[in-house]
């Protein structure tokens, strides 16, 4: 009871280290076995033969008499000596112990300890003949007897308790991992029992079993050399916090009198103090080795690496997750993005510096570490939106020895990516704010002050690295497809369960066809209609500004990502947009040669048109949907119950809300939403919806009031589908063109 656990978890070290020591040291006595008999016994043939001779007196020796008799012996116990059969052990030993005893009777006997020549001659050849005994007794048996006393697996159950102790002597002694080395190979004793019988079975099954129970060892041993890469982030954050809050920046230019003042000697020695700390850690950890745990191979380095990425994602994972949190509404997002960007930068600059004192490749490290995090909570997002989940273990992104933390949600987000994305959408409600497309810029309805611009996103650059605009982009796509979705749902169940309606849209078709053609008393025929529609247009009127909304949150993302990468990396934009450009090209020309089969190439080269910011969200195709009757004139309609919402100005040449709706809506955003609902269908929808357009506008023009909201609502939504200018002119009357559409 009054041993503590520190001295058991040092005994534990020791020992280990002596077993360790001690069996490397008689493995090597077993190898070289014979050839250390060999050399012995040669040896003592060698002196005996010499002694032979002598005493034969051919060779002179100082106060040494010719004896035949002692000739003969000698050379009698030589031959004798060299019949020794190495391999039968028991003989070898009890013939080696004659010899001993005989040659101490002959010195003994024959007075020939009086000379001092022969005496050392005879001690020799007895110390060869001893160490031919020890060595003939080296057996392997004696290793199975260290590892039966030496078995630990008696421990492996309760091992875990003394994590800490073995922990803690790490932080205090890097150097200790020396002796842990030899601790994890005992410990690798708890492997053998559950082996035993499927070896003897001979079944096929002792690979795989090996292989589980060598998984579990080697966690245990990344477990405890945590403790490493822990210690080092802690003294990274010391790092961080002189290298961002106490030292400045030298300017490229600086006047020798200031030199002083940026020499900074004390924040430079307390980053050199701790570096150095970090390097010792990185040497205690290295003196490890590669061992051989079970049947798996662990190479220090590659486990600091492993250690190092983990404890990497733990603090980013959670420092992303901590910073966005909004819980005034998403009022405070800039500011969150501002001090989140200043910490990804301390980490960031802080792996450059000691990326050297490591010998790891830190921003490398840094950058597939950032990806993986994003990426993984990306997905774990969209899963929400899958009806098939993509789990931990089914995920790209999750690693066994690497993982990334999950979180618990605080809103309806799972991830902070998710939160990231709804304070935007929360920010850009396109019922309160205005979106300005010159100005890439949102405004408040009722103050117009600016709400948002664009430097939003290089904020968010900033904070979670392109990756994390590339992983919004993503989520964006699965939001909108989700909304698309509900809007398909919604307008055929609307369209189709409703007879009346369906009756009177039937209707309206003959009397409007063809379109070219311009109706008398435009406004006696529109506004029972548009009236008529008024309790279905409002169930539609949420679907299109969501989707519109997120169109243009994407449009900004991918300007950000282009300029970004244009700044970055111009060549390599160029390359891939020229690759883009010739694969349209190519499946243009096979699509007009019926060869409709896309090239492998298109869906490689996505990743990186998305990363450049090379890709048109507004011609995107989201999904393909069944076709849906008279969608262009349920669209047509819906556009004529929401235009009194709308006013053209004409000094600013802009589609603002008018001040009297109860209910405004964002124009751009609008019609932005009705573009993208369009082309997820065949292209004669979006041609249908603007003849309808025309022929209003020209009707109204007849009868002698041209609709300028409608005129500029047209022309912004023609902008924002593309359509070609000569297209609209062609549909639309002459006096209207020349007033109101650019030439």
């Amino acid at each position: 009871n009054n041993v503590q656990m520190s001295e058991v978890v040092a005994l534990l070290l020791n020992t280990a280290q002596l077993e360790l020591v001690l069996k490397d040291m008689f493995k090597i006595l077993l190898e070289n076995k014979q050839d250390k008999w060999a050399s012995c016994q040669k040896e003592t043939g060698e002196r005996l033969l010499e002694l032979a001779d002598v005493f034969s007196g051919t060779k002179p020796l100082a106060r040494v008499e010719k004896n035949d008799n002692l000739q003969a012996w000698f050379r009698e116990i030589a031959k004798q000596t060299a019949d020794i059969d190495y391999h039968d052990h028991t003989m070898a030993g009890r013939k080696i112990a004659q010899l001993i005893q005989a040659i101490e009777e002959v010195q003994e006997f024959h007075q020939l300890e009086t000379n001092w020549q022969i005496r050392q001659f005879l001690c020799d050849t007895r110390s060869y003949l001893h160490q031919m005994i020890r060595t003939i007794n080296v057996k392997e048996e004696v290793l199975i007897q260290l590892q039966i006393i030496g078995d630990l697996s008696y421990a492996w159950h309760i091992i875990d308790n003394y994590t800490k102790y073995m922990q803690n002597g790490i932080k205090k002694d890097p150097g200790l991992v020396k002796k842990l080395r030899a601790t994890f190979l005992k410990l690798g004793s708890a492997l053998d029992l559950p082996l035993v019988r499927i070896g003897e079975a001979g079944t096929e099954d002792f690979k795989s079993v090996s292989e589980c129970y060598s998984r579990e060892l080697v966690s245990y041993v990344r477990k405890v050399l945590q403790i490493i890469p822990q210690s080092m982030f802690s003294l990274l954050e010391d790092i961080v916090k002189v290298l961002t809050h106490d030292m400045v920046e030298v300017p490229t230019r600086l006047d020798k009198d200031k030199l002083r003042d940026y020499a900074q000697l004390n924040e430079r020695y307390k980053v050199a103090k701790f570096t150095h700390a970090i390097s010792v850690f990185t040497d205690g950890m290295l003196m490890m080795k590669s061992t051989l745990v079970g049947v798996i191979k662990i190479d220090p380095k590659k486990l600091l690496e492993d250690g190092i990425r983990k404890e990497l994602v733990t603090r980013v994972a959670a420092a992303f997750h901590n910073a966005l949190i909004f819980p005034n509404k998403s009022t405070d997002l800039s500011q969150r993005l501002v001090v989140l960007s200043s910490k990804t930068d301390g980490f960031r600059r802080s792996f450059e510096y000691i990326q050297d004192y490591l010998n790891i490749f830190g921003l490398k490290m840094w950058q597939e570490e950032v990806m993986r995090i994003i990426s993984y909570n990306v997905e774990q997002e969209c899963n929400t939106f899958l009806r098939q989940k993509v789990f931990d273990w089914q995920s790209v992104y999750q690693s066994r020895h690497i993982p990334i933390p999950r979180f618990a949600p605080v809103d309806e987000s799972l991830t902070f990516i998710g939160r990231l994305a709804r304070a935007l959408l929360d920010i850009t409600n396109p019922t309160c704010t205005l979106y300005v497309d010159p100005m890439k810029a949102w405004y408040d309805m009722k103050t117009n002050e600016e709400v948002l611009n664009c430097t939003i996103f290089s904020k968010i650059v900033a904070a979670l690295e392109p990756f994390g605009l590339q992983g919004l982009d993503r989520l964006y796509c699965f939001m909108i497809i989700t909304e698309l979705q509900r809007f398909t749902r919604h307008t055929t169940n609307l369209i189709i369960a409703d007879k009346a309606m369906m009756t009177a849209l039937q209707n309206t078709m003959r009397t409007l066809h063809p379109h070219t053609k311009t109706v008398e008393n435009a406004a006696k025929l529109y506004a029972p209609l548009v009236l008529k529609f008024t309790k279905f247009s409002a169930s539609l009127a949420p679907f299109i500004l969501r989707v519109g909304q997120i169109q243009i949150i994407r449009q900004l993302i991918s300007l950000t990502l282009h300029s970004l990468a244009k700044f970055e990396s111009k060549q390599l934009v160029v390359a891939i947009e020229t690759l883009n450009n010739a694969l349209v090209t190519n499946v243009t020309s096979h699509y007009s040669l019926n060869h409709v089969t896309p090239s492998d190439s298109l869906y490689e080269i996505t990743p990186y048109l998305g990363a450049c910011g090379l890709t048109q969200p507004l011609l995107q195709v989201y999904s393909t949907f069944k076709d849906i009757p008279m969608l262009p004139l349920v669209m047509f309609l819906h556009l004529q119950s929401q235009l009194p919402k709308l006013q053209y100005n004409s000094s600013a040449d802009l589609l603002v809300p008018t001040k009297r709706a109860s209910e405004p809506i964002d124009p751009v955003i609008f019609n932005v939403g009705l573009a993208t609902i369009l082309r997820q269908f065949p292209n004669e929808y979006i041609v249908e919806f603007e003849e309808l357009c025309a022929q209003y506008i020209s009707s109204c023009t007849r009868d002698g009031a041209p609709p300028s909201t409608a005129i500029a609502t047209l022309k912004q939504f023609c902008k924002m589908s593309h359509t070609p200018p000569e297209q609209l002119r062609d549909c639309l009357a002459g006096a209207v063109l020349t007033t109101h559409l650019p030439r």
